[in-house]
């Protein structure tokens, strides 16, 4: 008999740790019954998948369901029960965990659920099927004859094992639905590593797992649902980071909820990574800032410069909110913490927000975006909060007049704080930091331009306003054209009187706005295509030449631009930035 676990990814690049933990863990511990992982994603053709799923001819199948998924799976199940009518169909993952019986009502496909931590309800269920030794729908499709009296009694057999596992919600054979309770957490440590080898790996992010649960109770966190957090045995994770060590793996992603909660453990694997760095390997971890000590902020400024990332999720810096949600936070260490790793200029810093949190509206908002953005990180998320069934946030819902999507993601329409309308303005301010902020090429051109509004939130929400005016929005741009983009609104603002709003800094003429966007488009990379505001440079190529005397033997690993200051720049592409992927910016004269 063959279970295929499929998998449904938001994009090539991950990968689902969740199905290959399930598939060693049921092969060290149930002989003879054979699991395959399928993987695909999102942006697959559906009908591809399911064509791929009825070639791969599974006897039972299960899917791994997330909120980016569900839309998806619960498709591929209507037709695969088509197309696979004698293949059982179960389901797992957070998606389904909390409400199992419902999701059962709601799709007659479905044989079962397996809900919460799913290493060994998945084993023991494996071990049910082998004493079935065939599916439930085929043996339902084709019932076995008056006289085969051994496939009754593993019928029987089938069901007692079942009525006794823990962790799942299934249809019984006479279509009543039975949910049993859910199992206990495990020693973290009996679970095998999940990788044999990288195959297939290439160009995707490896996700690793050093612990499980959250100390915190976070009311629109799921994982504040799992009081049982665990840690796996420190030699164990020494040994399985060596794995990824020797093989010089690109990026690391480890899911703890919260990696430095507890301290020892946290230290401990900064310090092995720090002692065995390959060079090559990042690392990622989801880190509470107001947790570091001098200690732990010392050893990561010894880290090579990229060698770790640290996602640090604020959500809000409005007190009120923060108790609401059942957070706790020193804004002020945050603050700190940050500014330390960021003068180091060694470590990637994430800082997210989550905008729709009960008691933050719009002018709020504006204030713990500001309050973030002050802190420069490398990337700053602005994420919408999602109504996850089965948190505190979903059960408050009718409390704070929560509005949301209806299906997966469940992401916010309004809350009692915030209307649609100003939900729609977020969006086009997340939009707009997306492209211009986080994409990390528009450094210069952005620091001058914070200059003339009076905060940060307002220049991204007046420039996704000039992106709405012309009909831009949820199109898409070249890089080029985003630099074309920004250089006309730039000369808008600059033709505006002087009494309209976004006007107080002191003035900069268009030559020198040109220049720093300008060198922002070179200082990622060297453009084939000039933007049309760049100063012509056809009277400098002799002076290029005197200046660096090989630049035709360096080709493009290289450029030299004259800006309209009359200054020289080269652009080393050879020696980049780790941290933000620039290359070296060298003034020639």
């Amino acid at each position: 008999m063959k279970f295929l676990l499929a998998a449904v990814n938001a994009k090539y690049i991950h990968s689902n740790p969740g199905v290959y933990s399930l598939k060693k863990y049921a092969e060290a511990t149930v002989p003879h019954m054979q699991t395959e992982i399928a993987e695909y994603t999102i942006n697959h053709s559906m009908d591809q998948v399911l064509q791929d799923l009825y070639l791969r001819k599974p006897d039972i199948i299960g899917f791994s369901c997330y909120i980016w998924n569900m839309m998806e799976i619960r498709g591929l199940i209507h037709d695969l029960h088509k197309v696979l009518p004698d293949t059982d169909i179960w389901l797992g993952g957070p998606e389904v965990s909390f409400d199992a019986p419902e999701m059962l009502k709601q799709e007659p496909e479905v044989l079962g659920v397996m809900k919460g931590e799913g290493e060994r309800t998945f084993a023991k269920l494996l071990g049910c099927y082998r004493l079935l030794g065939c599916s439930v729908r085929s043996m339902t499709n084709n019932p076995p004859g008056e006289t085969d009296a051994d496939n009754e009694e593993s019928r029987k057999n089938f069901w007692r094992e079942m009525h006794n596992l823990p962790g799942i919600a299934y249809r019984m054979d006479h279509g009543e639905i039975e949910d049993r309770e859910i199992r206990p957490a495990a020693d973290l440590s009996i679970f095998p590593f999940p990788y044999e080898e990288l195959t297939g790996f290439e160009n995707r992010i490896i996700y690793y797992e050093s612990s499980r649960g959250c100390p915190f109770s976070c009311s629109y966190c799921l994982s504040s649902v799992d009081k049982v957090l665990r840690f796996r045995d420190l030699e164990l994770v020494k040994k399985e980071l060596d794995f990824f060590l020797e093989r010089k793996v690109p990026q690391v992603k480890f899911v703890d909820r919260t990696f430095n909660c507890k301290k020892s453990h946290a230290m401990a694997i900064w310090r092995y990574i720090l002692e065995r760095d390959n060079g090559v390997t990042n690392f990622h971890f989801e880190v509470a800032a107001d947790l570091m000590d001098q200690e732990e902020l010392e050893l990561i400024g010894k880290m090579r410069q990229g060698q770790i990332q640290l996602e640090i999720g604020v959500q809000s810096t409005n007190p009120r909110t923060i108790r609401e949600i059942r957070r706790r936070m020193d804004l002020e260490k945050v603050r700190q913490v940050v500014a330390r790793i960021h003068a180091g200029h060694n470590v990637h810093q994430h800082l997210d927000l989550i905008a729709g949190l009960p008691f933050e509206d719009y002018e709020s908002f504006r204030h713990s975006f500001n309050e973030v953005y002050e802190m420069e990180p490398e990337q700053l998320q602005l994420g919408f909060l999602k109504v996850l069934k089965g948190s505190h946030m979903y059960e408050m819902a009718s409390r704070y007049q929560l509005v949301y999507r209806q299906e997966a993601p469940y992401e916010v329409l309004s809350t009692r704080w915030l209307s649609y309308a100003e939900v729609i303005r977020l969006k086009g301010v997340e939009a707009m930091v997306e492209v211009y902020y986080n994409s990390g090429q528009f450094v210069n051109t952005l620091r001058l331009l914070a200059g003339r509004f009076s905060d940060a939130f307002g220049m991204f929400e007046r420039l996704a306003q000039y992106y709405e005016d012309c009909g831009w929005i949820g199109r898409n741009h070249s890089r080029l054209a985003r630099y074309e983009i920004l250089h006309d609104f730039i000369q808008m603002l600059v033709q505006e009187p002087k009494e309209n709003e976004g006007q107080a800094g002191p003035g900069i003429s268009m030559e020198n706005w040109e220049d720093a966007l300008v060198c922002d488009c070179y200082l990622r990379e060297n453009c084939k295509s000039r933007p049309g505001f760049a100063r012509e440079q056809s009277a400098y190529k002799e002076k290029f030449r005197s200046l660096v005397p090989e630049l035709r033997s360096l080709g493009s690993q290289v450029h030299i631009e004259a800006l309209h200051s009359g200054e020289i720049w080269l652009f080393d592409y050879r020696k980049r930035d780790p941290l933000t992927r620039n290359a070296a910016m060298i003034r020639l004269e």
